[in-house]
């Protein structure tokens, strides 16, 4: 049986391919030719897949990677993703680089920066993510940080690592160390990878600075001059291709890093410092049955219903309260009266519900229109909060994991690890 990377014969009703095997697609096999392209056979059109020649790995011998003891200890913990990711353009197959020989031969400016650790997690994509997994990661960040790193570094896909970044700011508390989530946009085999820069500037700053909090490193424009680090509970992914995806909502970044000189421009200095305070590591029950729905036109009572039971839910609602359609004004809006009930009934039953806002920055108030003084007599919370509603979403499920029902609503308006300005500043 032929499997990814092995050379086969693809024969069709009319015609016949040759190539290398690439993994397997639902509907299609796909097969590398010699001219490099790639080529998709629906699989109801082959009649017979002839193999001729067996793939057989070649095995390289990494060497040990020789580094200065002088230099600030860090490491850096994979949880998957793009960033140390290259192709095999064998097999098709990506292969992902976790030892701290392959990163330092995949980045060799990390030697010049700290010595280095690394290893892997979790090897996942991370849409795949769920409150377990932050459990995980806070865990063995914590095993760093009681061994005395200087800092860490977290590898992880771009799609929900502004989750991660909130859950881990909860999670592990006030920080002796700075731990920075860096992602990629772009798989460090292609010549446009803003991997290299990314995971670089997280070194040099934490080898650099005195910050000690969660943070998140992403490039801050198109070019590879600078790169950002950005705030862990008030940033999120603004575009899905672009490698100055992401950007801090309702504040400033932290600082930017130039690349070549490695120099740190700090544009906010309200940052925790480094201490030799222990953390103490509070973590998400896993359980716990947390939804976020988003409002939109044309609404029916059962959507909310379906979420009779659970312990929370963020509303991300319309404009500057996070508005819900409960209004009553018309015949045709009849159906928003048994949404404020439905409403009403969940919170009355225990299940906590938060309001969000669409528009992504701006603070919501409660209080500005009907609707949001509607809202809060409903049992919806939120009242003058700016946070996004993944942001809201990751704090309501550790509030609820952590705390007992009656402390929530003070809680959860209140600012923990900076998830809420006191005021804006852009």
């Amino acid at each position: 049986m032929a499997v990814s990377g092995d050379r086969v014969k693809l024969q069709t009703e009319s015609d016949f391919f040759e190539g290398i095997l690439m993994p397997e697609e639902k509907q299609f096999v796909v097969l590398k030719l010699d001219t490099g392209y790639n080529i998709s056979v629906s699989k109801d059109k082959i009649k017979q897949v002839q193999l001729l020649k067996k793939h057989s790995p070649v095995k390289v011998e990494i060497p040990k990677a020789s580094q200065d003891s002088s230099k600030p200890k860090i490491t850096i913990l994979h949880t998957g993703g793009t960033i140390a990711s290259k192709v095999d353009y064998e097999t098709g197959g990506v292969i992902a680089k976790f030892s701290p020989e392959e990163l330092l031969g995949m980045f060799p400016e990390l030697k010049d920066i700290a010595q280095i650790s690394s290893r892997l997690v979790s090897n996942m994509f991370s849409e795949d993510m769920r409150f377990a997994h932050y459990n995980i990661l806070a865990r063995e960040c914590e095993k760093e940080l009681n061994a005395g790193v200087h800092g860490i570094i977290i590898t992880h896909g771009t799609d929900t690592l502004h989750y991660s970044s909130a859950a881990l700011a909860f999670a592990l508390g006030e920080l002796p160390v700075p731990v920075i989530l860096v992602g990629a946009q772009r798989s460090s085999d292609r010549g446009s990878s803003d991997a290299g820069a990314n995971i670089i500037a997280a070194a040099a700053f934490i080898a650099k600075s005195d910050f000690a909090e969660v943070g998140v490193c992403m490039h801050a424009g198109i070019d590879d001059e600078w790169c950002v680090i950005l705030p862990a509970a008030k940033c999120r992914k603004m575009h899905s291709s672009r490698r100055d995806a992401f950007a801090a909502i309702n504040t400033l970044p932290w600082a930017r890093v130039h690349l070549k000189e490695r120099k740190i421009e700090w544009m906010r200095t309200d940052y925790r410092k480094r201490t030799a305070r222990k953390s103490s590591i509070r973590l998400f029950k896993e359980g716990l049955k947390i939804a976020l729905i988003k409002t939109h036109t044309n609404m029916y009572a059962e959507q909310f219903l379906f979420y009779k039971g659970w312990d929370g839910l963020l509303v991300e609602g319309f404009g500057i309260a996070g508005n819900v359609p409960i209004n009553e004004i018309d015949k045709p809006t009849a159906e928003h009266k048994k949404i404020a009930d439905a409403i009403k009934s969940l919170t009355s039953k225990g299940t906590i519900m938060a309001a969000a806002t669409q528009t992504i920055a701006g603070r919501i108030n409660m209080n500005v229109y009907s609707t949001g003084r509607m809202m809060q007599e409903l049992g919806i919370i939120g009242h003058l909060t700016d946070m996004t509603a993944e942001t809201g979403f990751i704090k309501l499920a550790w509030l609820l994991s952590n705390f007992p029902k009656n402390k929530i609503k003070e809680l959860y308006e209140q600012n923990i690890v900076g998830e809420i300005s006191e005021r804006h500043e852009v």
